[in-house]
């Protein structure tokens, strides 16, 4: 399962969306900053989990964390 971590105005989170898109991969979106409540500090707490601090974007594969926008990493990490 792929998950992301993003702000809706981040431009390296909308070019990570843009990625995956372009290569066909289903994936779930959280844009943290459109989150309210329980739901905005579960994303944030995940986030933390993930990357070890508050950045954005942070891309979840199978368990496996990708912080930023890496189209390399992102491309073997989806590699089945």
């Amino acid at each position: 399962m792929v998950k992301l971590y993003a702000l809706s105005t981040c431009p390296w989170c909308r070019k990570t969306k843009q990625f995956l898109d372009q290569k066909g991969v289903p994936y779930e979106c959280f844009d943290v900053d459109l989150l309210d409540g329980k739901e905005k500090e579960e994303a944030i707490d995940e986030v933390k989990k993930l990357a070890g601090d508050v950045v954005f974007p942070v891309l979840s594969i199978s368990g496996k964390a990708i912080v930023g926008y890496k189209p390399e990493e992102m491309t073997k990490a989806l590699k089945p």
